[in-house]
């Protein structure tokens, strides 16, 4: 299928590695020119490298998104690179604490760092190229939440109320923004096989005793502690068809919406 994305100009938050760097090279595979993001200038130029391996434009741009300062330098860079950006992922984000606390002993703080990771980042580099997309009549934002804002599962608190958060927030710029021509969509992972997902079962694996062993933590995972009716984790190419769908001219009439890529955890049919 053409996607009809090529000479299209996309910034991808966080694709320095893992989902967001599938979702960079998806796009790359379009004929679509990337702009890479990250906080390790190394990682991201190592995913550029690969990009430009596929024959399209490809710069790298570094800060963090939590900081408005390094978030504006950011977001200029993006639009200075190619003369503007008609696609903006927003995949950074990210757990405060890695080590599956006890919700009473989450700071308020902490809190609000995670809603600032996960969901003030996102709203910056929108407010920064939302009116370029407005100017030309056509755009695309897409931005990366989780099950953990719509299943309750329980623990992780801080970090599923800030994916509940962008999910609103995806469904209120989609009305402010669509009669404009720029559509407004989230795509909500499950649990896929990034290195994150790998230190989160290492820290699963310590807690409960599980084998020292990352194939049968995968099953444990999906089959006991987070039962979900297809029994392997996600791999990241899997959101990246998503959210490049998303972001094509194919998915015109499409906006507001959360497509969820779960391997079907999340129950109900919201």
């Amino acid at each position: 299928m053409d996607l009809q994305l090529r000479g299209k100009r996309a910034f991808v938050s966080g694709s320095s590695s893992g989902l967001g760097a599938a979702i960079a090279r998806e796009f790359a595979d379009e004929g679509v020119s990337v702009v890479v993001h990250g906080r390790d200038r190394a990682r991201g130029e190592a995913t550029a490298r690969d990009i430009a391996a596929k024959g399209v434009p490809v710069a790298v741009t570094v800060g963090d998104l939590t900081r408005n300062d390094e978030a504006q330098a950011v977001a200029q860079a993006a639009l200075d690179a190619f003369g503007g950006i008609d696609i903006l992922v927003n995949c950074a984000g990210g757990v405060v604490r890695t080590d599956n606390p006890d919700w009473m002993t989450v700071s308020p703080d902490e809190w609000l760092m995670s809603f600032n990771l996960n969901v003030v980042g996102a709203l910056r580099m929108a407010q920064a190229m939302a009116p370029g997309m407005i100017e030309r009549g056509w755009g695309r934002i897409v931005n990366i939440s989780s099950v953990a804002g719509q299943t309750g599962q329980g623990f992780l608190h801080d970090y599923g109320s800030a994916k509940a958060a962008i999910d609103h927030l995806t469904v209120n710029l989609s009305k402010t923004l669509s009669p404009k021509g720029v559509t407004v969509n989230c795509v909500v992972p499950g649990d896929f096989m990034t290195p994150a997902i790998e230190r989160w079962l290492a820290t699963l694996r310590k807690q409960n005793n599980w084998p020292d062993d990352l194939a049968e933590n995968e099953r444990v995972y999906t089959r006991d502690f987070r039962k979900q009716p297809i029994p392997r984790l996600g791999r990241p190419p899997e959101i990246a068809a998503a959210v490049v769908f998303l972001c094509s001219p194919r998915s015109d009439y499409t906006t507001g919406t959360l497509m969820r890529v779960d391997g079907g955890v999340t129950s109900g049919v919201r």
